[in-house]
């Protein structure tokens, strides 16, 4: 009798899952763009809008402190919008990890020199240093917020109303020229981040022809440059006790 090996039952392996639209699209390059554009200009947006709001201060302390009150008395659609704002933060952050990280691999030496391209590539200082530029924006949002969303509690009345003299917090700490100067340090970085980031957004998501986007990189640069300038007037000005 002759013995016949025979070869071992393999159970057939299950086809993995396939992912989900969603997550297909956030895994794709084109998906990361399109989240960094969208998101970007997000929070272009709210950051203006805070510029807008911080030079209230100018009219009058009551006027700051009613408009800070009136934001805080939105009830649920306020804190719905701080979860809100941090999740477009986070997702922001996250998906401009991932993209540095993804050229780095790609390509992990560096140029010995660089040069700004402009033309076509727009190659400049604040497209190769956005990883640097965010990174220390965020570590200081949250010093931001532990400052003044966080920080000290002074009182007012106004119109009956017993209400948060958030004015009193701003001016006591910009009347220190420490403070003042690491502030402006930080608003030099915001203005980099949104030269690059305002007409990378637009790009990204696809808003942008051959024809205008030298326009618009030309417009970024002044529209960052103006929201910082807006964020500076006020704390120079209280200082120099302008504002008081």
């Amino acid at each position: 009798m002759t013995n016949t090996l025979k070869a071992p039952q393999t159970t057939p392996e299950t086809p993995p899952s396939p992912a989900s639209p969603l997550l297909r699209f956030y895994q794709s390059s084109i998906g990361k763009k399109l989240i960094t554009g969208a998101t970007g200009l997000a929070l272009a947006t709210f950051v203006l809008a805070h510029m807008v709001g911080n030079l209230i201060l100018f009219v009058s302390r009551d006027a700051y402190n009613t408009y800070a009150w009136a934001i805080e008395n939105l009830g649920i659609a306020f804190y719905v919008f701080e979860l809100v704002l941090v999740a477009v933060v986070m997702l922001h952050a996250l998906v401009g990890i991932e993209i540095f990280w993804r050229k780095r691999q790609a390509r992990p030496q560096g140029y010995s020199i660089y040069q700004s391209a402009g033309g076509p590539s727009h190659q400049t200082l604040s497209s190769r240093t956005m990883i640097v530029t965010g990174s220390v924006l965020s570590v200081f949002l949250v010093a931001h917020l532990l400052t003044f969303k966080f920080g000290p509690y002074y009182t007012t009345e106004l119109g009956g109303e017993t209400m948060r003299d958030l004015a009193q917090l701003v001016v006591e700490k910009f009347q220190h020229l420490p403070y003042v100067m690491g502030y402006s340090a930080i608003l030099v970085l915001l203005a980099s981040h949104l030269r690059h980031g305002l007409w990378s957004a637009l790009q990204s998501i696809g808003l942008l022809n051959k024809g205008i986007r030298p326009l618009v990189y030309g417009a970024s640069a002044v529209v960052g440059g103006g929201i910082a300038a807006g964020f500076l007037l006020l704390p120079w000005a209280i200082y120099l006790g302008l504002v008081s």
